[in-house]
C-alpha cells in the first residue's frame, strides 16, 4: 500500500480510503466486518463514514468492529461527517440540516457514541452552510480539538470560494483550517479541474475523491448490467459512444474499465486518496489492483480524448489560462 500526507498536514493516510456508505444497507454487518478486516490486512487504514449512512448504522457497525479489539481502532485514520440530522436522538428545533456550534457539539458526541471511540481523526462538514458565520464555527471546532475529540477539520463538496473563505477565517484565528476537501471527481466529472483543484493546490489542502467510477458509469457494466447506483439511468448517445471507446481502450490494455478509472485518479498528484465503497471484499480487491496500473503518455492522451476535460480544446490540449484563475485567497 502507498501512504502519503494530506495536503500540508503531517497526517499520513493510505491512498485508498475505505468508504462505508453501503454498511448497514447494501452490505450487512457480517460482510462489513469482513471488508474492514481485509482492508486493514492489505494496508488500507483510512476509513470514511458519516452520521447519515444507513441512518447511523454505518457508524454503529464500525463501532462494533472497533470493540473487538486487536488494535483495530489504533490502526485506523477515521473520518466521519455531519450536516444532516439522524433519527430523533437530537430532537428539537435545532435538529435540521445545516451547520452550527450546537450541531458540531451534539453531532460529534452522537457519532462518537455510535463509533465506540473517544475521538475521530477528521471531522468533516458534509456540505457548506452559507447562512452560518465562520465566527461561530471555527471556535466550536477549536473547542472540540482542545477536548481531544477531533484532530482535524475537513469539508465535502465545497466550492473554491467557500474553501478560500474558510481558510481565510481560520488563518485570522491562527488555526490550520481545513485539512482537505472531499469531492466528486472522475473521468466523466471533470468540473473540479476548473476552480476547486487549483484552489486546493494554492491553499495547500488535500483532495479526497468520492465516486471514482461515476456512480457505476465507469464500472464496465453501465451499458449491459448496471449496478444499484446506475440502474435505470438513461445513457445519452454521446455517453454510449464514450463508453464504447473506453471498453475498447480497456480491452487493448488488458485491464478492466473500473480498475483503469481508479488508476487514472491514483496517478494524479493532486489526489490524496480515492474512496472505495465496496459491497463485497472482491470489489475492494479491484481498487487495490489499480495501484499497480501505470499509463504511457499516449494512453493518457487517449483517455483524455475519450473523456475530455472542461478545460480541453478541440486538439486535446489543456487550456490553463482560466483554470489557474482561482486567486480568491490572495486578498
Amino acid at each position: 500500500m502507498v501512504y502519503n500526507k494530506i495536503g500540508q498536514s503531517g497526517l499520513y493516510v493510505s491512498r485508498i480510503c475505505l468508504g462505508t456508505m453501503a454498511f448497514g444497507g447494501l452490505c450487512d454487518e457480517k460482510e462489513s466486518f469482513r471488508i474492514m478486516d481485509e482492508a486493514v490486512e492489505k494496508g488500507i487504514t483510512f476509513f470514511d463514514t458519516a452520521n447519515v449512512y444507513g441512518r447511523g448504522a454505518s457508524e454503529e457497525i464500525i463501532g462494533k468492529w472497533f470493540a473487538q479489539g486487536g488494535g483495530r481502532r489504533e490502526k485506523v485514520v477515521l473520518i466521519t461527517k455531519f450536516m444532516f440530522p439522524v433519527g430523533d436522538e437530537l430532537d428539537g428545533a435545532n435538529n435540521r440540516p445545516g451547520l452550527s456550534a450546537w450541531k458540531i457539539r451534539r453531532n460529534l458526541d452522537a457519532s462518537l457514541r455510535r463509533l465506540q471511540t473517544d475521538h475521530v481523526e477528521i471531522f468533516m462538514m458534509h456540505r457548506v452552510d452559507r447562512t452560518v458565520s465562520w465566527r461561530e464555527l471555527w471556535p466550536a471546532f477549536q473547542a472540540a480539538q482542545f477536548q481531544g475529540k477531533l484532530d482535524y477539520v475537513a469539508s465535502s463538496a465545497f466550492s473554491a470560494t467557500d474553501l478560500c473563505t474558510a481558510q481565510f477565517e481560520a488563518e485570522k484565528r491562527g488555526m490550520m483550517g481545513l485539512i482537505c476537501d472531499q469531492g466528486r471527481y472522475n473521468l466523466v466529472t471533470r468540473q473540479p479541474e476548473l476552480e476547486v483543484i487549483p484552489a486546493l493546490r494554492r491553499l495547500g489542502m488535500g483532495m479526497l475523491v468520492f465516486s471514482p467510477l461515476g456512480g457505476g458509469h465507469l464500472s464496465g457494466h453501465a451499458m449491459d448490467n448496471p449496478g444499484p447506483r446506475s440502474k435505470g439511468r438513461k445513457l445519452h448517445d454521446y455517453q454510449i459512444e464514450q463508453l464504447t471507446k473506453f471498453k475498447a481502450f480497456a480491452e487493448k490494455m488488458g485491464v478492466p474499465e473500473a480498475i483503469i478509472a481508479q488508476a487514472w485518479l491514483l496517478q494524479n498528484p493532486d489526489v490524496s486518496a480515492i474512496l472505495s465503497g465496496p459491497r463485497t471484499s472482491e470489489m475492494l480487491d479491484d481498487t487495490i489492483k489499480a495501484l499497480d496500473v501505470t499509463f504511457t503518455e499516449e494512453q493518457i492522451k487517449e483517455l483524455e480524448t475519450i473523456f475530455p476535460s472542461h478545460g480541453m480544446n478541440k486538439q486535446g490540449t489543456l487550456v490553463t489560462e482560466h483554470v489557474e484563475a482561482t486567486d480568491a485567497y490572495n486578498w
